[in-house]
């Protein structure tokens, strides 16, 4: 029965160290945005690491899952492999053999709150940025793709598909920067 870690902060500046999980035997740690489970590799490895009688401990619900759905399911899986899972910040355990109706009320609460908080945080977002572009501010994340490369590679005469796997980019951009 082994006590497993599993920390998460959104960007790659941002620190771990806040989330305190005690002593753990195994710990899963990762820097990327919380809003899909299935763009987390360290949640997965987690997932496909613990064993039956194990216990995960996560510092707080929204560093798990931002949105309720994602939280509901990691939760469920966790518990159908005999794993607990708990929250320190919320005090709250859940467990296969547990089925306390008060802590299920309490996670769907938070989850929905994570995702909410998730929701504002966004729109707060694009609220700024509409007030950045009508100063003219905001121009928009820089091209990552050469264009004029691309074009002098066709004037070549490499085909899109000879273009797109020597720059290392999709085919689509390649026929929209053709194109365009």
């Amino acid at each position: 029965m082994a006590i497993v870690g599993y920390r998460r902060v959104s960007t790659l500046d941002q620190s771990l160290e806040r989330q305190d999980l005690g002593d753990t035997d195994k710990l899963f740690e990762e820097k990327v945005s919380g809003k899909s489970t299935s763009d987390r590799p360290a949640l997965r490895s987690m997932i496909e690491y613990v064993r039956e009688g194990d216990t995960v401990v996560v510092h707080s619900i929204d560093r798990l899952a931002r949105d309720l759905r994602d939280l509901q399911d990691v939760v469920g899986r966790l518990n159908d492999q005999g794993v607990a899972i708990t929250f320190l910040s919320e005090r709250l355990t859940f467990s296969s053999d547990a089925d306390d109706a008060l802590a299920r009320l309490q996670l769907q609460m938070m989850g929905a709150f994570a995702e909410f908080e998730r929701n504002i945080i966004r729109k707060r977002q694009s609220e700024g940025i509409a007030k950045a572009k009508a100063k003219g501010v905001y121009k928009g994340r820089r091209p990552s793709i050469d264009r004029a490369q691309v074009k002098a590679l066709r004037e070549e005469g490499l085909s899109t598909y000879k273009i797109a796997e020597s720059m290392g980019i999709s085919r689509m951009s390649v026929h929209r920067i053709l194109n365009g």
